[in-house]
């Protein structure tokens, strides 16, 4: 068994009936929150290692942001919406699609030229899904708020 999978099967134990009560009522919806809070204190373990060079910090970090990204595959798997498989295949199809010039035939002379081509890319996926992006300006109000409500919650306003 791969350690993500151990984390995959304690985050099925925590939800289970005689699991935790409070991992058990979480949804979707009340995860946002601790779900921006975990990116903010990723990039705080960003300028940590930058600053000093200790790794500890963004390695837990980057262990409570997977931890999240494992918990709403959980739920969306325990409502049959998609499972972690689902979210693994799709975001390696994607990394395979936009990096033409590392999986296919393609060149690119530069950092410059890969992002253009990503973008070129990007833009066709989202074909037909351009109504996803009217979403995007409340998401950031709302990330900004979240944020906002974590910083006076840990003390810092």
């Amino acid at each position: 068994m791969t350690k993500f999978e151990e984390l995959q099967n304690i985050m099925t134990r925590l939800r289970a009936p005689d699991g935790c009560p409070w991992d058990r009522e979480q949804t979707h919806f009340s995860l946002k929150a601790a779900c921006i809070e975990e990116a903010a204190e990723v990039i705080c373990g960003i300028n940590i290692l930058e600053d000093t060079g200790d790794p500890d910090n963004l390695i837990e970090e980057l262990g409570d942001l997977l931890l999240q990204v494992v918990m709403h595959a959980q739920i969306a798997e325990e409502e049959g919406l998609f499972t972690m498989d689902d979210v693994i295949q799709g975001i390696s199809e994607k990394m395979i699609r936009r990096h033409p010039h590392v999986f296919g035939e393609e060149t690119v002379s530069d950092s410059g030229e890969a992002l253009d081509k990503w973008g070129d890319i990007k833009k066709k996926e989202k074909a037909g899904k351009e109504w996803t992006e009217n979403y995007l300006p409340d998401a950031f109000d709302e990330a900004k708020e979240l944020i906002d409500v974590a910083k006076r919650r840990k003390g810092f306003e």
